[in-house]
C-alpha cells in the first residue's frame, strides 16, 4: 500500500517521517536483515493535524478517549510509581509487575516521530493499566535511524534510558515519557548527552553521579547494540511495532495505535481493560 499524504495539509516533519520509515524497511530488507512487508511506518497517513491518521481528528480522538474513560494525558504520579527492570535476555526492559497476566511489548526508536505519535496516543492508558497490575509493558529500543539519517541520537537516548532503569522506581517510565514529550526533530540528531541530562533533571531522583557518568561515557553501548539486534530479529519492519501477548498488531489495525479510543478497543479485544 502506498503512503498517502494529504496535499498541502500535513506538516513537513510527518511527511518526512513517513518517507524515512518506508526507506528503513526497504533498506533493511535489501540488506537481508528484515523481510519487507507493511508496517505502521509504511502505512502512515497524515491529516491536517500532522499526526498519523485515524478515524477521528486529534481533538476528537482525545475527547473520545476521555469519554470512554481512557487516559489521554500522562499522570506523573502513575509514572513515578512504576518499577522497571532488565530481563535476563539483556535487552528487554519490563515496566510494571513482572507477574501481570498480560504483556504489551513495544519496539521503538527514540528518534522516530511516529513512535512519539504512538506514545502520545497510547502511553497514558498503558501506564495506567500497568499501574493497576493488568499488564506489564516491555520495551525493545531500536536505533536504526542513526544509520539512516546520520548521527547518534537514537543510540545516546537508548543508552540514557538503560541507565535510568538503575535509578529506581519510576525513573525509567517518567524519563521515557519525557524523552518523547521533548523529542527533537529526527533530522537534527538533537538527543545530545547535554540535552539528555537536561531532560533528566526534570525526573525526581534520576540525576546523580552514576547516571550522569553512564550518559557521558556511553556506559551501555553494548546494550544499545544488542537491543538493535533484538529489534532486527523480532520480525519488525518499522517502528512502532507492538505485540500483545506475543501477537503483533495486524496491519489492518495499525492506525488504531494512534487513536486513544481505538487503541483501547484493540486492547479490549485481547482481554485487556474494561
Amino acid at each position: 500500500m502506498a503512503i498517502r499524504v494529504v496535499p498541502n495539509a500535513a506538516r513537513p516533519r510527518v511527511r518526512h517521517a513517513a518517507r524515512v520509515c518506508a526507506r528503513v524497511a526497504a533498506g533493511a530488507a535489501a540488506a537481508g536483515l528484515l523481510a519487507l512487508s507493511l508496517s505502521a511506518c509504511s502505512l502512515l497517513t497524515t491529516d491536517s493535524g500532522g499526526s498519523p491518521a485515524s478515524s477521528a481528528s486529534p481533538a476528537d480522538a482525545a475527547s473520545q478517549g476521555s469519554a470512554a474513560g481512557v487516559p489521554t494525558a500522562p499522570d506523573p504520579k502513575v509514572l513515578a510509581g512504576l518499577p522497571a527492570r532488565m530481563e535476563a535476555d539483556g535487552t528487554t526492559i519490563t515496566v510494571g509487575d513482572p507477574a501481570a497476566p498480560k504483556t504489551v511489548h513495544i519496539y521503538e526508536d527514540p528518534r522516530c516521530p511516529v513512535c512519539q505519535a504512538f506514545e502520545k496516543a497510547a502511553g497514558p492508558q498503558l501506564a495506567a493499566l500497568a499501574a493497576d497490575g493488568r499488564i506489564k509493558l516491555q520495551y525493545t529500543l531500536a536505533s536504526f535511524l542513526d544509520e539512516k539519517l546520520g548521527g547518534e541520537g537514537s543510540r545516546r537516548a537508548g543508552n540514557a534510558l538503560r541507565a535510568s532503569v538503575d535509578a529506581g522506581k519510576g525513573a525509567f517510565a517518567t524519563y521515557h515519557e519525557t524523552l518523547y514529550a521533548h523529542q527533537p526533530d529526527e533530522s537534527e540528531d538533537g538527543f545530545t548527552d547535554a540535552y539528555l541530562l537536561e531532560l533528566a533533571g526534570g525526573v525526581d531522583g534520576l540525576r546523580g553521579a552514576a547516571f550522569d557518568q553512564a550518559v557521558g561515557k556511553g556506559a551501555h553501548k553494548d546494550f544499545v547494540t544488542a537491543s538493535e539486534d533484538a529489534f532486527i530479529k523480532s520480525g519488525a519492519t518499522g517502528t512502532p511495532y507492538v505485540k500483545i501477548d506475543g501477537e503483533a498488531v495486524p496491519q489492518e489495525d495499525l492506525q488504531k495505535l494512534f487513536d486513544p479510543a481505538s487503541f483501547a478497543a484493540l486492547l479490549r479485544q485481547a482481554g485487556i481493560g474494561g
